[in-house]
């Protein structure tokens, strides 16, 4: 069932949205060459407890999956999503990670996520964020009301082929609210015009994770980390998005 939220529940939604984007600007901030993505996953739970709100990823377990032990996501590389953070895992110079946070504050959650560029990246590097960057502005511009969900999945494939890309189908966006993960689903591919028709109230998390080779990944044996099959970097970007009358309103901004 897909719940469509009122006015004062999107204005709850967007006070949490903000304090995603703070963190995440801090977390960024932070990405330089010798940072360990454990020391990131420190800094996000300090700004979640100066915000006195609390993580909707520490201790989430979905589907019989262990549960997952930290605030924050941080993907080094060919890590796609749900990257443990660890001690043992230091940013170099040259390398990309992604930083996906979430939070509940008063009752209300926003998830978002942003790919970083490490120290000097190379102009491959910055190319794959920069077009992944485009495939969620291509998206959240087909998040119209009265479209499809189709619409939103064909604006990221198509964009992320136009450069040369491959989507990742396996994980997908999703609705959000009260809880983390509602219906819809919001896969990264669709065929225009078709799919739940998106309606003013819903909101839901765009994310699409794109490939710099094939869509195909694997996952890790700590039942969370997820990496490309051909070890080739990956990027991911995400915002959470409330369909209004007057079209789409991202809540994971300042």
């Amino acid at each position: 069932m897909i719940h469509l939220k009122s006015d004062a529940e999107i204005a709850k939604m967007r006070e949490t949205g903000r304090i995603v984007h703070a963190v995440l600007d801090a977390l960024e901030a932070a990405c330089k060459p010798g940072i360990s993505t454990w020391e990131l996953d420190q800094i996000a739970d300090r700004e979640l407890s100066r915000a006195k709100a609390r993580s909707a990823f520490r201790g989430y377990r979905p589907h019989g999956m262990p549960p997952y032990p930290a605030v924050l996501c941080a993907s080094v590389n060919e890590v796609v999503v749900h990257g443990i953070p660890s001690k043992k895992v230091i940013l170099r110079d040259g390398d990309v990670v992604g930083l996906d946070f979430a939070c509940f504050k008063n009752d209300y959650c926003a998830d978002a996520a942003r790919t970083v560029a490490v120290g000097a990246a190379s102009p491959a590097a910055r190319q794959l964020l920069a077009a992944t960057k485009a495939c969620l502005e291509r998206a959240i511009e087909a998040s119209q009301p009265n479209g499809r969900l189709g619409d939103v999945g064909w604006a990221i494939e198509q964009c992320a082929t136009s450069h040369g890309y491959a989507v990742v189908r396996q994980f997908v966006g999703h609705g959000i609210g009260r809880a983390m993960h509602e219906e819809p689903s919001v896969p990264n591919h669709g065929p225009p015009g078709r799919g739940v028709r998106l309606a003013p109230g819903m909101v839901i998390a765009i994310e699409p994770m794109v490939n710099e080779g094939t869509g195909n990944v694997r996952t890790l044996g700590d039942g969370w980390t997820v990496i490309t099959k051909d070890h080739r970097r990956s990027a991911h970007f995400e915002h959470t998005v409330a369909i209004t009358k007057d079209g789409p309103v991202v809540l994971t901004v300042a």
